[in-house]
């Protein structure tokens, strides 16, 4: 039985939705990893997550534009990533940069886990070194 717990990492400038994505989350089973900075998504060092829920409006970087680069990298292109933001036209930003979903902030907690169990069960391809 495998008991390793998914690893989700969340991005967003706001210190406060950071500590209550990252309790809610761990409080559901998963291993959860915040950080305020995009670039940190941006460029992912090893040990991939499983997940990233990723704000759109960073300061300094536009999480559509890190969608984007993310999935069109080899390495991180099979990496699940749900876009969230307060943003009115947050479904139509996440189709654009090819993220798997979004969600409106403010945001139900019951949503935002439906959505993150929903994307860790699609299947991923294989990784080829």
């Amino acid at each position: 039985m495998n008991t390793k717990k998914k690893i989700i990492l969340v991005a967003d400038d706001d210190r406060g939705i950071l500590d209550a994505m990252r309790i809610m989350l761990e409080e559901a089973g998963y291993e959860a990893r915040v950080t305020e900075h995009g670039r940190a998504v941006r460029d992912l060092p090893s040990g991939l997550p499983d997940l990233i829920l990723l704000d759109l409006w960073m300061s300094g970087m536009n999480g559509g534009d890190i969608c984007k680069h993310l999935k069109s990298q080899k390495k991180t292109k099979h990496i699940p990533v749900i876009i969230f933001s307060a943003n009115k036209d947050v479904e139509e930003i996440a189709k654009e940069c090819r993220a798997d979903d979004c969600i409106a902030k403010p945001f139900d907690m019951k949503l935002l886990l439906a959505k993150v169990a929903k994307a860790l069960k699609k299947p991923r391809p294989k990784q080829t070194p």
